[in-house]
C-alpha cells in the first residue's frame, strides 16, 4: 500500500506543477520504492451528496502528505464539473491541546476556472475535535465569481470507532447563489476505513444526506 501511495503522490505533484504554472515532474518508480516504506501518508476518500429536490452527485478526494509535505486533488467541490489540485504545508503544535494546520494554494479548472488560497485546521482536545477546511476562489473570468467556501465539523468521540456531532457548511456548488447548511453527523471506523454520514438541513426543502468513505493508506 506504501508503494501505491508513492506513486499516487507523484501523479499528483505533477498535476499541481503543471496547474500552478510549472513544468512536468517525473517521479521514477525507483525513487517510489525508496520512499514507499513510511514516507507517505494518503488518503482517498468519496462523498456522495443526495440532494432533496436537487441534482445529486458525488465528490471524490486525494490527499497525499510526506512530513510538510501536503498534495490533494478534489473533483465536484468547488463546483459541479469542476477539479481542483492543491499544494500545501503541515504543520503541528501542542501535546495535549493539538493544532493541526494545512495552509494551501489551488489550482481551479472546470466549470469555473481560477486560483484559491485555502487552509485545513484541526483543534483536538481528548475525544473532542473540531476541524474545518475552506478557500477563497479568485474567478479568472469575471470578479462577481468570487466567493469564500467552508466546511467545519465538532466531533465527539467516545470510543475510537465512533463519534458524533454537528456540520456547518457554505457552499455554492449547487448553483449560482451560496447556501449555509448545517446538521448531525455520525461517523465510524473499521481498520483504515472511515465511513462518515451527514444530515444538512435537516427536514427542509433542500436537505441533503452525505455518504463519505475514506481509505487511509
Amino acid at each position: 500500500m506504501h508503494l501505491q501511495c508513492a506513486v499516487l503522490a507523484g501523479v499528483l505533484a505533477s498535476m499541481v506543477s503543471l496547474s500552478l504554472g510549472g513544468t512536468q515532474t517525473e517521479v521514477p518508480l525507483e525513487a517510489a520504492n525508496e520512499t514507499a516504506e513510511s514516507e507517505w501518508e494518503c488518503s482517498l476518500s468519496t462523498s456522495t451528496y443526495l440532494v432533496q429536490n436537487g441534482r445529486d452527485y458525488v465528490n471524490p478526494n486525494l490527499v497525499a502528505d510526506r512530513d510538510w509535505l501536503h498534495l490533494e486533488a478534489r473533483y465536484n467541490y468547488e463546483s459541479i464539473k469542476t477539479g481542483s489540485v492543491w499544494l500545501g504545508y503541515n504543520f503541528t503544535l501542542g501535546k495535549k491541546l493539538v493544532l493541526e494546520a494545512t495552509p494551501m494554494v489551488g489550482g481551479v479548472f472546470g466549470d469555473i476556472t481560477g486560483i484559491a488560497p485555502g487552509y485545513t485546521l484541526s483543534l483536538s482536545y481528548e475525544q473532542i475535535e473540531f476541524f474545518t477546511q475552506g478557500e477563497y476562489f479568485f474567478d479568472a473570468g469575471t470578479r462577481s465569481g468570487n466567493f469564500f467556501y467552508s466546511w467545519s465539523e465538532l466531533s465527539y468521540a467516545p470510543v475510537t470507532w465512533f463519534r458524533a456531532g454537528i456540520v456547518i457548511d457554505r457552499t455554492k456548488a449547487l448553483g449560482s447563489n451560496f447556501e449555509v447548511r448545517r446538521g448531525p453527523l455520525v461517523g465510524f471506523r473499521y481498520k483504515k476505513v472511515d465511513f462518515t454520514t451527514y444530515w444538512l438541513s435537516p427536514g427542509s426543502l433542500d436537505s441533503t444526506f452525505i455518504f463519505s468513505v475514506a481509505l487511509n493508506f
